[in-house]
């Protein structure tokens, strides 16, 4: 893989993302709203304090799979995907490239979630913000490349959309954002100990509610990297130039 490569590639991604004033506006505005309308729906503040981490892990992974996923449907659609695998490009150059473009994005629309839950709904936390940002960065990264490499088996937006019931929805049950995981049936447990947003939940918890460090989390953040390289190296794999076949 050529950096330089890639970084043509995201150069093209962040230029093409700016250009898009409507795209850019909603990116800001939609993260602000479901915030405040969750904000305003706590009327506790413990209760927000206590459920915060785990709506950060969410929105972050939520948000980073659908603007990536969506984005790089529409790339495929457009036929620029087939153009670049038809230039010397390798499929990780390609895949890198487009990680760190998407990433810019669900990064500065995860920092809008995360400051505005601090500094607007006053959550209480006891970790160092910048280790928050670390481990939400980490997140993100798992995500973009889980957009990148699913929506590889997408014909058009809506089958892309019918991801997020089939592989969102589910972790958000099953990974401790509504329900203690330790009261869920064993094969539940199992099932949960697989998913992504688990350590997400857990790792954002240990964090902002009893104050560990990013080494106290250090499991659940190596769970996070793995799945993010994992899920690169598949996109790379099953990479198509199309939205046909």
């Amino acid at each position: 893989m050529r950096p330089s490569h890639a970084f043509i590639i995201t150069g093209r991604i962040i230029h093409q993302f700016l250009r898009d004033h409507r795209t850019i506006a909603l990116l800001v505005i939609v993260p602000l709203v479901v915030m405040t309308l969750i904000g305003q729906s706590f009327p506790e503040e413990r209760i927000l304090d206590y459920i915060a981490p785990a709506l950060l892990a969410t929105l972050a992974l939520f948000f980073s799979f659908l603007l990536t996923g969506v984005s790089f449907l529409r790339e495929r659609s457009q036929g620029t995907m087939e153009r670049l695998m038809a230039s010397p490009l390798s499929r990780l150059d390609i895949v890198f490239g487009y990680l760190l473009g998407f990433f810019v994005f669900a990064l500065t629309q995860t920092l809008i979630i995360v400051l505005f839950t601090i500094y607007v709904l006053k959550v209480n936390y006891y970790g160092d913000l910048w280790q928050i940002f670390i481990f939400q960065i980490v997140v993100i990264a798992g995500a973009v490349n889980l957009g990148i490499f699913l929506s590889t088996f997408a014909r058009n937006e809506f089958q892309m959309v019918q991801f997020i019931p089939l592989i969102i929805v589910p972790q958000i049950f099953l990974s401790g954002v509504v329900w203690p995981v330790e009261q869920m049936p064993n094969y539940l447990q199992w099932l949960s100990a697989a998913l992504p947003l688990t350590y997400a939940v857990d790792g954002l918890r240990g964090i902002m509610l009893t104050g560990k460090s990013l080494f106290d989390v250090s499991f659940e953040l190596a769970i996070l990297v793995g799945f993010a390289i994992i899920t690169s190296l598949l996109a790379a794999i099953t990479m198509r130039r199309g939205t046909g076949g």
